[in-house]
């Protein structure tokens, strides 16, 4: 396939606001570009390495489907599937395993926090470390890979394992010759890292997200928590260290983020801006939020939806993964 744009988003926690404008949205806007194939996915098996209860694995899969599907990814112009339906993706997992030095994996991000965490507190190095966290760099490689992907949308702290996926594969080229073109990240800079309440970067870990369907009530609590400084409303302030500011403009009209900047310049409270914050991210995501909860409550629906961009998927992994076995050697 040419000109292939992949990301996936794993299931370990609901979908907030840093998923949405760190990634979601401006791959969506990439799909509608010409001249590209966007393959996209649920990364089921990646949200492994941390919830293994059935019923809630489950359910957080289901999540991530229907929160594509529901800002608008279309189904008949996007391969859009489900990792654990593709298993040559896991064949390839093990055979680039081959061409992955330990060091590499040492070095990942992921599990050198663990390890820096774990000699602070006086633990074991590895505590808490399984095989499927170690070497999940492996996996996303495979997933890239597998459908020769060159632009990899992904927010700043994933930009490592596109360039794991960059050396691996490079490796593999060396030893079998040109297979698969090297990756490139593309991150949306200026909400790269997007703030959370706390002011520290928008995580799951920190518990200082804002959950992207959340009812109204409830998203209205969580933008009046958000940290602010102690400026006077009649004190100029300054958009671009604002994250209210920086989440306003990602829901308004053109038009009102103009207005907002001016009302920033001249003088606002924070309290209004909070205000005009919710109003602007209500109206948004009504509808998205309406279909989000009808997609949940129709499993099948989605089940369908996935079933079908596996089979495209495979029309694809089928022939280049029987490719690759030959080229290392495998009777196919």
């Amino acid at each position: 396939m040419d000109n292939v744009i992949l990301t996936g988003i794993k299931p370990t926690g609901q979908i907030h606001l840093g998923n949405y404008i760190g990634a979601i949205k401006p791959a969506l806007a990439l799909a509608k570009q010409p001249n590209v194939k966007p393959v996209y996915f649920v990364a089921d098996a990646h949200g492994l390495t941390k919830i293994h209860d059935a019923k809630e694995f489950r359910q957080l899969s289901y999540g991530i489907a229907a929160t594509w599907l529901a800002l608008g990814l279309d189904p008949n112009k996007t391969i859009f599937y489900r990792q654990s339906d593709i298993p040559e993706i896991f064949e390839l997992n093990w055979i680039l395993a081959n061409f992955t030095s330990k060091g590499l994996m040492n070095r990942a991000h992921a599990y050198k926090a663990i390890v820096e965490s774990n000699n602070e507190i006086g633990n074991d190095p590895d505590f808490g470390v399984n095989m499927g966290l170690f070497t999940y760099p492996i996996l996303m490689t495979a997933d890239i890979l597998m459908f020769q992907s060159k632009i990899v949308p992904v927010g700043k702290d994933q930009i490592q394992h596109v360039e794991i996926a960059r050396d691996i594969a490079a490796n593999f080229n060396k030893t079998y010759g040109e297979t698969f073109p090297l990756p490139a990240y593309q991150v949306q800079e200026e909400t790269a890292v997007l703030p959370g309440l706390d002011g520290r970067k928008m995580s799951k870990s920190y518990h200082n997200t804002i959950p992207l369907f959340t009812n109204p009530a409830t998203l209205q609590k969580l933008i009046n928590k958000i940290k602010t400084d102690s400026l006077p409303p009649e004190a100029e302030k300054n958009p671009k260290t604002s994250i209210l500011f920086t989440l306003y403009k990602e829901f308004a009209s053109p038009e009102e983020v103009d207005a907002m900047r001016r009302q920033y310049k001249e003088g606002i409270g924070w309290g209004e801006v909070k205000k005009q914050l919710f109003m602007v991210m209500d109206r948004y995501l009504q509808e998205p939020r309406e279909r989000y909860s009808e997609l949940m409550a129709s499993p099948e629906k989605i089940d369908a939806i996935l079933r079908k961009g596996a089979e495209q998927a495979r029309e694809y992994s089928v022939p280049f993964l029987k490719e690759i076995k030959r080229k290392i050697g495998f009777y196919v």
